[in-house]
């Protein structure tokens, strides 16, 4: 028996969705009977094995000596697509790792489903690569590469906020016109969909896809900038020379505090080069501690913390932050205040782009019935707040921002394979 599924591979999680024999679609459950796993891959210099999501976390928390990959989705149609990267004696394209990932979410759903599964349905970001048609085509064929090496004889596409709306448009009674709003791990997408009970059933919807517009904004942007305004200073970013003719170098730290890029410091050229940046600080401890930093491979384990500190900043005002290195240790107050003045250019790009989505589509703030919001950066304080003052008078619709991206790419597979 051959299946067809959606595949929701994201920046921070991934989920796949097949519809029943009544037509109505269900995530599959791919880790420990849940439906979601971070989009994580762990290689144990150990035993050689490989662990993915949750357990590739917990082996890596847990001191276990190895090679942890994340936001493997954010390096599609860059630079680094061409790289490789040394896992004990071997090197690796990430084209590649992107495969190795993929090919264990299929081999966990078909375990599931006790079948083959034939053709796919992926999401993708309105722009994987801001205003860059030739970056963006390119990431879209990386991603269809590496999908189609692990079996799958059809693959196709579809807008993430389409299949959000696609997904919403199950529970409506009558015709609305919906402004959806994806904010992943890697990319926000913003699309004007009309959607009614009649209109779900029709094949081809894109008459109803009024407008899209995209950015590459998403949660991982959200913790380095999170962590380059309260965490790097403690590392001597923005401290002075000590003649104080000149700040220390900025691309470190912005190394340090992006997942994809934390790596590239690990070797000996990077420990040279800052110390001569220590030789030169008006602040040599600061600097000392972020060598301990990167001789421990402590890179990542750090943006964990950051992004643990923003997640808790959704409930709270502020939280303390402390992070051991060494002897010593990283403590800074977080308030939903420094998050919110850290987003603040972010925020506003985001609004930009859901003006020019609404420019494409021809409508104001007051035609939009409903705003969907899905991903979950949506649950940002400076983000929610800004989205509920732009639209007073729509229906805020809060969907599974985990989920309900894999849901509707389901229901779009059984329309495009049957």
């Amino acid at each position: 028996m051959t299946l067809v599924c959606g595949l929701d591979f994201g920046t921070s999680n991934s989920t796949i969705a097949r519809l029943d024999s009544s037509g109505v679609p269900h995530l599959l459950k791919l880790e420990a009977g849940r439906e979601t796993i971070p989009s994580v891959i762990f290689f144990s210099f150990e035993d050689d094995s490989v662990h993915f999501g949750r357990q590739a976390v917990a082996e890596y928390v847990t001191g276990a000596d190895g090679r942890l990959m994340r936001s493997l989705k954010s390096v599609l149609g860059t630079s680094l697509m061409s790289d490789t990267t040394r896992v004990k004696a071997r090197s690796y394209g990430f084209i590649e790792i992107l495969g190795i990932f993929i090919a264990e979410l299929k081999r966990r759903a078909e375990s599931e489903l006790g079948g083959a599964l034939d053709s796919v349905v992926c999401g993708r970001p309105v722009h994987f690569v801001d205003d860059d048609a030739v970056a963006d085509a390119a990431a879209q064929e990386q991603l269809a590469g590496a999908v189609r090496a692990q079996g799958f004889r059809h693959v196709d596409f579809q807008f993430e906020p389409i299949a959000a709306a696609l997904d919403y448009e199950r529970q409506v009674s009558d015709e609305r016109l919906a402004l959806i709003v994806d904010l992943g791990g890697g990319t926000s997408d913003f699309s004007v969909v009309r959607v009614s009970p009649e209109r779900a059933k029709l094949v081809d919807r894109g008459g109803d896809i009024l407008a899209t517009a995209g950015v590459h904004i998403g949660g991982t942007d959200f913790d380095r900038l999170l962590s380059m305004a309260k965490v790097m200073p403690q590392l001597g970013l923005g401290s002075m020379t000590k003649d104080g003719k000149r700040h220390l170098p900025v691309a470190p730290y912005h190394d340090l505090s992006t997942w994809h890029r934390i790596n590239r410091l690990y070797n000996a050229q990077t420990l040279r080069d800052l110390r001569g940046t220590r030789r030169e600080a008006q602040a040599p401890e600061r600097v000392e501690m972020m060598m301990e930093l990167i001789e421990d491979r402590l890179g990542h384990r750090l943006v964990g913390a950051v992004e643990a500190a923003k997640i808790a900043l959704s409930d709270a005002d502020a939280t303390e932050f402390s992070f051991e290195v060494r002897d010593r240790k990283i403590e800074a107050t977080m308030s939903i205040a420094d998050f919110t003045t850290a987003l603040r250019h972010s925020v506003t790009r985001i609004e930009d782009t859901i003006a020019e989505t609404l420019k494409r589509a021809g409508v104001t703030t007051a035609n939009i019935d409903s705003l969907i919001l899905t991903g979950g950066s949506t649950q940002v304080p400076a983000i929610a707040d800004r989205l509920r003052a732009l639209f007073p008078d729509a229906e805020l619709v809060r969907t599974d921002v985990l989920g309900s991206v894999g849901l509707g790419l389901a229901l779009d597979a059984k329309r495009k394979f049957g």
